[in-house]
């Protein structure tokens, strides 16, 4: 009874820790878009929106299943290699907004 009461404890740690951390990144998320906003009408060429679109960018990899230190332009740069179809049509479209995106993504 006892190992079954702490197995439950755990989970329900767990589920909580999760929960904060969830409606932490609601918080930051809304705060970083906000000031993407306000970077890309007042002050696009500094580095903070860079910075902000490459968390969201990141975000976005680790929530379909990519890692949350990799952008999804590196990311189907190398699934590009391996000829994913979704890597191409991703890579043939960034590179139409810039020149070697992805291949230069890979990595970085």
């Amino acid at each position: 009874m006892v190992m079954l009461r702490n197995f439950w404890l755990y989970h329900l740690r767990r589920r909580l820790l999760l929960l904060v951390f969830l409606l932490a990144g609601l918080v930051g998320f809304l705060l970083a878009a906000v000031w993407m906003l306000a970077c890309i009408l007042f002050a696009p060429y500094g580095p903070r929106p860079m910075h902000i679109a490459i968390g969201f960018d990141q975000l976005v990899n680790a929530a379909t299943g990519g890692s949350e230190d990799e952008t999804i332009s590196s990311r189907a740069g190398r699934l590009r290699r391996e000829g994913r179809g979704w890597a191409c049509v991703l890579c043939w479209v960034l590179d139409k907004l810039e020149t070697g995106h992805c291949e230069r993504s890979i990595g970085s």
